[in-house]
């Protein structure tokens, strides 16, 4: 049997993408192939960086194309993450193709951490990555990459993203210094959200985080308004009282229309450092439990642990000093969950894909 193009197309139909559910034609993963006496060479396309199924693909659709005729089979892969376009309401951001929100409804939860190493964990896979600090009254971002308080007062340039860590990132820390207040009112609040994300060059980038401050606050819902939000990823500690603030935040984003990615719970347990004991110090699986009442996906846990603090106080992310240490380990693991949610979102436009 000699195949063709459109034989592999139809073969490929017949072939789903283990994460995202649809087959490889209606996601737009097949570029093509190139015949050559029994030799086919696909052309990939695949939605995200780190792909983590990539070596089990290519063998369902080597054995497949094997099936309908093909000697032998070769890839040829790119990475073209897609952009989510959201209801049309709200202004892109240029060269921004996903915009995704982190947040809370408590202080305390470590949301500002989540963010960091979650920039970090994606910027790692090969993706180009942004991270707005749009907590004007508290901001953290400086610290947690090393970057002086006020150190940008005085630029000519004025506020401008700078990149640590293949992370382009933005804070107003950058113009306030050290110790100084930020008393605003929420009208100035979503002036500042405005610009941080419409008035700043971005260049080309596939996901832009923001690390929003904690509560249904201005800044949620100036984000919102002004910006196409692929979704957002609610954090959370175990306990009872941070799970009914994190149910709120969930509540808030629905009446927003901004997708809910899913639920983290940070501070999970913590392994003690001499006898390697488990202890649940804030108890445990309050998150998964809480995602399951909410219908919306657990992305993850990542343990207490004396380095991810030392690592956000001395402005090293443990995703990039630390790559084998278990949180690190969670990070990457949410980080890519993340990943595929937004593909999901962008390629189907329906954000209640689940993770699979």
């Amino acid at each position: 049997m000699v195949l063709t193009v459109e034989a592999v197309r139809d073969t490929l139909r017949t072939i789903r993408d283990p994460h995202l559910g649809r087959d490889l034609i209606s996601l737009r993963t097949f570029g093509g192939a190139v015949i050559d006496d029994g030799l086919v060479t696909v052309h990939l396309t695949l939605p995200l960086h780190g792909y983590p199924s990539q070596e089990d693909l290519e063998q369902r659709i080597t054995e497949a194309l094997v099936d309908a005729g093909a000697t032998s089979v070769a890839f040829e892969v790119r990475v073209d993450v897609p952009a989510w376009q959201g209801s049309g309401q709200q202004a892109a951001i240029g060269g921004v193709k996903n915009i995704i929100a982190v947040a809370s409804n408590k202080g305390g939860v470590g949301k500002s951490t989540i963010a960091t190493n979650l920039a970090v964990a994606l910027a790692q896979t090969g993706a180009a990555v942004g991270l707005v600090d749009a907590d004007a009254t508290g901001p953290n971002l400086p610290t947690m990459f090393g970057l002086p308080s006020g150190y940008q007062a005085e630029s000519e340039r004025g506020l401008h993203p700078v990149e640590r860590y293949g992370v382009r990132v933005i804070s107003l820390g950058f113009l306030i210094p050290p110790g100084a207040p930020v008393v605003w009112r929420g009208p100035m609040i979503g002036s500042a959200i405005k610009q941080l994300l419409h008035d700043v060059d971005w260049g080309e980038v596939d996901y832009l985080l923001i690390d929003l401050p904690p509560g249904t606050s201005d800044a949620s819902m100036s984000m919102a308004q002004e910006a196409p939000i692929a979704g957002a990823v609610i954090v959370s500690t175990p306990q009872q009282v941070a799970l009914e603030d994190a149910s709120k935040a969930v509540t808030m984003f629905e009446k927003l229309d901004v997708p809910v990615f899913g639920i983290v719970e940070n501070m999970s347990y913590f392994i003690t450092p001499d006898t390697g004991q488990r202890v649940e110090i804030f108890g445990h699986g309050g998150a998964r439990d809480a995602a399951d009442d909410l219908e919306i996906d657990f992305l993850g846990e990542v343990p207490l642990a004396t380095e991810v603090r030392a690592g956000g106080d001395d402005g090293q992310p443990i995703v990039a000093f630390g790559a084998e240490h278990p949180s690190a380990q969670a990070f990457a693991a949410i980080a890519n969950r993340v990943a595929i949610k937004a593909a999901a979102s962008a390629l189907l436009q329906a954000p209640t894909v689940p993770v699979l």
